[in-house]
C-alpha cells in the first residue's frame, strides 16, 4: 500500500513493508507469553458446509500463538452441533463451541429474558455477545480478535495483523479495527460502506455541524469491517446493537468509553471478499436495504445521545444532502475503477444510492416515531450485577454441552469401528 498518511483522529497502522508472516507470528508467540491471545468466530451452521470456513480453519490450525478459540454456532440442531464439534475438532488450539440453539444455553437465555437482560433479536450481534461473555467467563485470553466466517480470500496474515496492535505489550491500544480494499474478481465491492456510510457522515456534518463524534467516525477507512480486536476488559462495559448496526455500534461504544489514542485501525489484507448480501430493492426488511436502515438509525441514535435534535425537516435535509454527495462519490469510484482496470456498473451504483436515500427517510421517521426503541444488548457488568453467577452458569452450560456430545461422538465412532471389525 502506497499510502502512509495519518487521516483523522484515530491512528492508522499501514502495511508499508509487507513483512514476512513468520516474523509477525514469532513476535505474537512471544507476546502471548505475557498476554494470552484468543479468537472469536461467530458462525452459522450453513457456513460449515460452504467453501470459505473450511479454508479459514485450515489456516487457523497452523497458528501457534492462540490460547483459546471460541466459536459461536447459530441455527444448528443437535446433529448439526455434533457435526460442528467434529469439524472444529481439527483445530490444534484449545477451542470451545457455543451451541446457541441448544437446551442449556436456551435455558440460560430464558433466565436473562425474565430479567429483561437477554438480546432481543437473533443474529450475529447476539452470537457475538454470548461469545464475549464466554471469553470473560473462561479468563484464558487477555487480547482477542473477532472475524467473520465467510471470508473467501482468507489468509492467516489477516489474523496476525489484526491481533498485533492489542497483543504488543509496548502498545497502549485497547481496540483495533481492521480495514482493507473491498476488491475481488476485478470488481469494486463494499457498496454500503462506499455509497452509504461515507457520504452519510459527510451529509451529517453538513446538517448537524461540527461534531467530534462525526470526526471520529470519519477517521475509519472501512467502518463496516467485521474484523476487530480488543483487550478483554473492553468486554465488561460495551453495549452493542443486535441488528445490522453492530459494527457502527461497536465503534460508537469505543468512542464513548475510551480516548482516541487508545484506538487504532490496521491494514489487514490487500484485498478482501466474502458472501454478498442482496440489494433487496423491493423490501427494507432484508439484505442491504435493511442493513442501510439499521446503520442510519445507529448514527441518528448516537447523535441524539450527543444532544442533537432531529425533526422531520432535518431528516429530509439530511436525505437531500446525502443524495447529492453520494452521486458525486459514484463518479469518483467510476474513475478510480477505470484507472485500475476494475468493473463498476454505474446503473447499479446509482440504484443503490437511490435506495439508501429512501432508507435514510425510513430510518429517520422510525426514530421519530419510536424514540424509546433500544436495540442495544446490556453490558456484561449489568448482567453480572443482576445475576452474579451468570458467567459461571454460561461457562458450565457450554462445557457440559461440549463434554456430553463429545462423548456421544466418540461412542458412535467406537460402535462404527466395532461393527467394521465384526464385518
Amino acid at each position: 500500500m502506497a499510502d502512509f498518511y495519518q487521516n483523522g483522529i484515530v491512528t492508522t497502522l499501514h502495511n508499508l513493508a509487507d513483512r514476512e508472516l513468520s516474523e509477525i507470528e514469532a513476535e505474537l508467540k512471544a507476546f502471548s507469553k505475557v498476554r494470552p491471545l484468543g479468537l472469536i468466530l461467530p458462525s452459522l451452521f450453513s457456513e460449515l458446509e460452504g467453501k470459505a470456513l473450511p479454508d479459514i480453519i485450515d489456516n487457523i490450525k497452523q497458528v501457534d500463538y492462540l490460547s483459546e478459540v471460541v466459536i459461536g454456532l447459530d441455527r444448528a440442531d443437535q446433529a448439526q452441533y455434533e457435526y460442528a464439534l467434529e469439524f472444529f475438532g481439527q483445530l490444534n488450539q484449545p477451542h470451545t463451541v457455543l451451541w446457541n440453539d441448544g437446551p442449556r444455553l436456551k435455558a440460560l437465555d430464558a433466565k436473562l429474558q425474565a430479567l429483561g437482560l437477554a438480546p432481543k433479536e437473533l443474529g450475529k450481534g447476539r452470537n457475538v455477545w454470548y461469545c464475549m461473555g464466554y471469553i470473560l467467563a473462561s479468563g484464558k485470553a487477555e487480547s482477542v480478535a473477532l472475524h467473520d466466517c465467510d471470508i473467501t480470500t482468507y489468509d492467516r496474515k489477516l489474523l496476525a495483523r489484526l491481533l498485533y496492535p492489542v497483543a504488543n505489550p509496548q502498545f497502549n491500544y485497547e481496540f483495533s479495527k481492521g480495514f482493507y480494499a473491498r476488491v475481488a474478481d476485478g470488481k469494486m465491492n463494499g457498496r454500503v460502506s462506499r455509497l452509504l456510510v461515507t457520504p452519510l457522515i459527510k451529509a451529517l456534518k453538513k446538517t448537524v455541524g461540527h461534531c467530534d463524534y462525526l470526526e471520529y467516525m470519519d477517521s475509519f477507512l472501512y467502518p463496516l469491517a467485521g474484523e476487530f480486536s480488543f483487550r478483554r476488559d473492553v468486554l465488561n462495559d460495551i453495549r452493542i446493537p443486535s441488528d445490522w448496526g453492530l459494527e457502527i455500534g461497536v465503534l460508537s461504544e469505543m468512542y464513548r468509553n475510551y480516548s482516541s489514542n487508545r484506538l487504532c485501525q490496521v491494514d489487514i489484507a490487500a484485498s478482501y471478499d466474502h458472501k454478498h448480501q442482496d440489494l433487496s430493492l423491493e423490501s427494507d426488511q432484508g439484505g442491504l436495504s435493511k442493513m442501510s436502515v439499521d446503520i442510519t438509525k445507529a448514527f441518528i441514535r448516537k447523535l441524539a445521545t450527543e444532544g442533537e435534535t432531529f425533526t422531520v425537516e432535518k431528516i429530509r435535509t439530511l436525505k437531500a444532502a446525502y443524495y447529492r454527495i453520494a452521486l458525486d462519490y459514484v463518479e469518483s469510484y467510476r474513475n478510480d475503477a477505470a484507472m485500475n482496470g476494475l468493473s463498476l456498473d454505474i446503473h447499479n451504483e446509482e440504484e443503490a444510492v437511490e435506495m439508501f436515500a429512501q432508507n435514510i427517510l425510513t430510518a429517520g421517521n422510525t426514530f421519530l416515531d419510536q424514540p424509546m426503541e433500544t436495540p442495544f444488548m446490556p453490558t456484561w457488568n449489568r448482567v453480572v450485577s443482576a445475576m452474579p453467577d451468570v458467567l459461571e452458569q454460561l461457562k458450565q452450560a457450554v462445557e457440559l454441552d461440549n463434554e456430553e456430545f463429545s462423548k456421544s461422538i466418540n461412542s458412535k465412532r467406537k460402535s462404527k469401528s466395532d461393527y467394521a471389525e465384526a464385518s
